[in-house]
């Protein structure tokens, strides 16, 4: 290693970049990534320096530079004589990039562009960034992981407390906002304690005509069933943003229930952006909430199947790492009666979610058994795997909540075909103690010994309990 490779490596180190971020690949979704990450761009959703990146990642320097280089340019025509700290991390991508390529004279070149900003407009502390940088990172960080999300909101925080109304600050944070909150009735909370809406609508008192952010406060306040407020909403993306992918995906989930018109807007939405998985998922989705409207036609009903089997295949080719794509998939090919390609679809589900365990939330993983679990009862009729799985369900409550019933309904058809089944006992025992109900659980377990006296397992729980009870 020459000395000038050394002295290099030594400055580059110090600076703001893409490479010098805790960015690691196993943390990201590399399949689609440059595609996705461009679509994002064309949108004008965040900022270029994180296609550069994923080109690198790639192992595409050329493309990567090239992305560099635009960036720069652009940067420049839009903001002018304000650009110079907007290009901070981007001459330290520069530097990263050329000192990767060999080429350590450019690297330093870039590194003391980066320097030359950083005197000119000094922070308070060196622990501090500026605020174009921090915005950079929570853009990036949104953009590559939905492990990182929670580093997104920090850093777009550390931004808008030096520039409180900034627009693009103020959208970013509401949109990772909106994405970390559950948007579904069962898990809203109220409208006054939700982040994500209050930041929506201060984003949007800076972004008025922001279709992305419309629609996204669209779905929160239909999850709140502020209905009135929310039609307003739609009407005015379609008006101001109908050609914007992001936009239309957002309003047909808004409208998931009105099967023909959210159809309409995300095939027209695909004209646009062809390579959206998640439009293929809305779409697929919306074709099977079709099927089941029309479930008393069965030649429609197959065709509808088909159809939706086609678009979720899609949204799975785009992004392999589409769980809730691939879960819809497995259950649809359940369906068609292709029971070794919807098992295989799980299968990967579970060793994914195995491999990804500090990452994969509770609710993801459960969620998996969860739809095994249906899969077994409806499919495979094999009740004792959809019992083994429901039951991994336990720990998230509301999730429980679901399977509960299923798991009552299985017990009590068991027992109505034979009142000996210590297993339907068992499974009325946990139901009862997930539900709270600890002397109906240990009369259960009891019950489950007289029909399988030596059962350590049973042995085990009704201990339990009864340490638990007295």
């Amino acid at each position: 290693v020459s000395i000038i490779q050394l002295s290099c490596l030594n400055k580059v180190s110090q600076l703001q970049s893409h490479f010098t971020w805790d960015l690691k690949k196993e943390d990201m979704e590399l399949e689609n990534l440059s595609t996705r990450l461009e679509e994002h761009i064309t949108l004008e959703l965040g900022r270029p320096g994180a296609v550069a990146l994923s080109y690198s990642l790639l192992n595409r320097p050329d493309e990567a530079l090239k992305q560099l280089l635009k960036s720069q340019q652009t940067t420049e025509e839009v903001y002018g004589e304000d650009s110079e700290r907007r290009l901070i991390v981007t001459y330290g991508d520069l530097a990263w990039l050329n000192y990767h390529t060999g080429n350590f004279t450019k690297s330093q070149t870039y590194y003391q562009r980066a320097q030359d900003i950083l005197k000119k407009y000094p922070n308070s502390s060196s622990d501090v960034l500026h605020p174009e940088v921090y915005g950079e990172k929570a853009w990036t960080y949104l953009k590559l992981s939905k492990s990182h999300y929670p580093k997104a909101i920090k850093c777009f925080e550390r931004a808008l407390e030096v520039q409180k109304d900034d627009s693009e600050w103020n959208a970013g944070y509401a949109i990772a906002l909106f994405r970390t909150e559950r948007n579904t009735p069962e898990a809203s909370e109220k409208a006054t304690d939700s982040a994500a809406i209050t930041q929506l609508r201060r984003a949007l008192e800076l972004s008025p005509d922001d279709g992305v952010l419309l629609s996204m406060l669209a779905v929160k306040l239909g999850v709140e069933k502020k209905y009135e407020e929310a039609k307003s909403l739609v009407e005015k993306t379609l008006k101001v943003a109908p050609d914007n992918p992001h936009a239309m995906r957002y309003i047909s989930k808004y409208l998931r229930y009105q099967v023909g018109v959210s159809i309409v807007l995300l095939e027209r939405a695909l004209e646009r952006s062809n390579t959206s998985a998640f439009i293929y998922h809305q779409l697929g989705l919306c074709y099977k909430r079709k099927k089941l409207n029309d479930k008393d036609l069965c030649e429609c009903v197959q065709q509808l199947r088909r159809q939706c089997i086609l678009y979720l295949e899609k949204a799975v080719k785009i992004r392999p790492s589409f769980w809730f794509a691939r879960l819809d998939l497995a259950l649809m090919y359940g369906e068609e009666k292709d029971l070794s390609r919807a098992e295989e679809m799980f299968q990967h589900c579970f060793k994914k979610s195995s491999d990804k365990l500090d990452s994969l939330p509770v609710h993801d993983r459960q969620l998996i058994h969860q739809r095994y679990a249906e899969f077994h009862l409806y499919h495979t009729k094999k009740q004792d795997e959809a019992i083994t799985h429901y039951t991994e369900v336990s720990s998230e409550l509301k999730l429980f909540q679901l399977v509960s019933s299923k798991l009552k309904q299985i017990a009590d058809s068991r027992l109505s075909e034979d009142k000996d089944d210590s297993l339907a006992y068992s499974v009325l025992a946990q139901v009862a103690k997930a539900e709270g109900d600890k002397e109906k659980a240990a009369e259960l377990y009891e019950k489950a010994l007289d029909c399988d006296e030596n059962n350590n397992k049973y042995l085990y729980a009704l201990w339990e309990l009864r340490m638990e009870l007295h």
